[in-house]
């Protein structure tokens, strides 16, 4: 915890996988969230950033019953009767709108949208009395990481206010690689980045971090885009300067889905 608040929360990246995920209790990543709740106080609103919510500029959701999406196809029943029923925070939006303006971004929100399979899948195993405010945060999927950054700095403070800063994607994603069999071990591509990016998080080198597309090993065999990667620099932007991340979880799903998480201090 960082020494401006001792209530300050931490600001998180969570690899979210597959929404399959909620309903498979023998992954490692599902046992993991489950637990989640335990490493931080009890937020009193959560501003998740997905991977799965791209616009031009920012969008701040401002729904007061954010809408449950089932963005994906081809999955069980039981996956599109979940609902999350966690109350939205339209006040909180507006605040994030003008710290976002405040910072130089033009911000808007959004009176409609409701919470995407990388927010609520997630949120369903980590908080699943869904009794805590939730909103979401586009990502700019067409801007670097150096933008994404610069939006978790003009939020950092809402980690002394009591909101969890939540962003939400996967630190690897080639899905075209996936084993679908999900027989064998992590594939060597994979690790590698995975390993590179606890490396250069517990270090905080963040110039590296940056510019993980020439830095780091195959990494465009794990991100053919940006857009899965991209949450975690909205953590690390929102981070204590300086202050190492903890790699809080770490699995292997479908041979080269990293599920790590990380919290920032």
């Amino acid at each position: 915890m960082s020494s401006s608040s001792p209530n300050r929360l931490p600001a998180v990246f969570i690899s979210h996988g597959s929404p399959m995920l909620t309903l498979e209790p023998d992954r490692p990543a599902h046992r993991f969230l489950r637990g989640a709740s335990a490493l931080w106080q009890k937020p009193k609103a959560i501003l998740a950033v997905s991977a799965h919510w791209e616009t031009a500029q920012p969008v701040v959701g401002a729904v007061a019953q954010p809408e449950t999406i089932h963005d994906f196809y081809g999955f069980p029943p039981a996956l599109y009767r979940m609902q999350y029923d966690a109350p939205g925070a339209p006040q909180l939006a507006a605040r994030i709108r003008d710290l976002l303006a405040d910072a130089g971004f033009t911000a808007t929100l959004d009176p409609q949208r409701g919470l995407d399979h990388g927010a609520w899948s997630p949120l369903a195993l980590i908080y699943p009395e869904a009794d805590i405010p939730v909103l979401q945060l586009s990502i700019q999927s067409q801007r670097d990481p150096a933008h994404h950054l610069a939006l978790g700095r003009a939020l950092s403070v809402l980690r002394d206010e009591g909101v969890l800063i939540m962003a939400t994607g996967s630190l690897t994603h080639n899905l075209r690689l996936l084993d679908r069999s999900d027989s064998h071990p992590p594939a060597d591509w994979a690790s590698a980045f995975a390993d590179w990016m606890a490396q250069k998080l517990e270090q905080r080198d963040d110039a590296a971090l940056l510019d993980y597309r020439r830095e780091a090993p195959f990494a465009a065999q794990n991100h053919p885009t940006d857009e899965h990667l991209l949450p975690l620099y909205v953590a690390l932007g929102a981070a204590t300067p300086g202050q190492p991340a903890e790699r809080i979880h770490a699995s292997f799903a479908h041979g080269s889905l990293a599920m790590d998480s990380y919290s920032f201090a």
